[in-house]
């Protein structure tokens, strides 16, 4: 019997890659993600735009493009005291509202994935059902409670209910984020002599950073757009305000300014711009922490 071989220079051919079959759903998909992106950016470019536009041009074409751009609209915001004033009041508000939520909520979230005890099914289910009830649900009980507190009208009447608003989000990224890393890293520290503190501090956070991140800068761009809750809060309190944040400093100057269109286009325009600056920036850190949590 003959046996033929083949060439010792022959190279195997490899299998054609199958064709790739058009399908009518993909420009279907593509056309309502760019109607979809259009109503979400399209908005804030024209505010963005008609910061360089006057009052008159945008009474006669609303629609249209700056004739002639102009820069007074956003001198003007940039040279108001008061504008700067709402910039360091939503800072303060925004940094120290993270900070509490990320100290707290990794805190709870530890304990809930990391402990057997009893009722910590019933704990976490808890926390999850804190998503359901919004602000406008607890804004009269908790008016009344800033009142007797002594809290109402002050900063941290705005910051620690906004803690305790974004401890439910921040508890159910991070519980999950936690509970997926290996008992057996834990074990083998306890073997070489760590305690649960050092292991939580330098094991546990170093892994868990993805999840923190996340957590941080939802909590952060929520403070820094947070509307409702300074406004039952500061502007029925005594401060002046030239220290209201910048959403209800948004809405201050759009009423003292009301004839000027361009210039309260541009100062919406300057409030919008650190967050989506941030959020943008972090964008990627955000998705991989919510792909851990979903995994663990």
């Amino acid at each position: 019997m003959s046996v033929s071989t083949a060439p010792t220079g022959a190279v195997a051919e490899e299998p054609a890659a199958p064709a790739r079959r058009f399908s009518l759903g993909q420009p279907f998909v593509y056309l309502v993600a760019l109607i979809v992106a259009a109503l979400a950016i399209g908005p804030v470019i024209y505010v963005f735009i008609g910061g360089f536009r006057t009052t008159a041009d945008l009474n006669a074409n609303p629609a249209g493009l700056p004739d002639p751009w102009v820069l007074d609209n956003w001198i003007q915001v940039l040279t108001a005291k008061r504008f700067w004033g709402n910039v360091l009041a939503s800072v303060f508000l925004a940094v120290c509202t993270t900070a509490g939520v990320v100290v707290a909520g990794l805190m709870a979230a530890y304990v809930i994935a990391r402990y057997n005890f009893r009722g910590r099914q019933a704990l976490y289910t808890l926390f999850a059902a804190g998503l359901m009830f919004p602000l406008t649900v607890a804004a009269l009980p908790l008016t009344l409670l800033l009142r007797t507190l002594g809290l109402h009208g002050t900063y941290w009447g705005v910051i620690i209910p906004g803690i305790a608003f974004a401890l439910p989000t921040t508890i159910i990224i991070l519980t999950p984020f936690l509970r997926a890393i290996p008992a057996e890293i834990e074990e083998a520290a306890v073997i070489d002599g760590a305690s649960r503190m050092q292991f939580f501090w330098r094991i546990l956070l170093p892994l868990s950073k993805p999840g923190l991140i996340t957590v941080g800068i939802l909590a952060f761009v929520g403070s820094w757009n947070g509307y409702l809750l300074p406004l039952l809060v500061i502007s029925t309190g005594s401060m002046p305000q030239e220290w209201w944040p910048l959403p209800l400093g948004v809405t201050q100057f759009s009423t003292q300014y009301s004839q000027n269109t361009g210039a309260v286009l541009a100062y919406t325009s300057l409030a919008m711009i650190p967050a989506l600056v941030f959020f943008l920036a972090a964008e990627k850190r955000i998705v991989s922490g919510l792909t851990g949590a979903v995994k663990g």
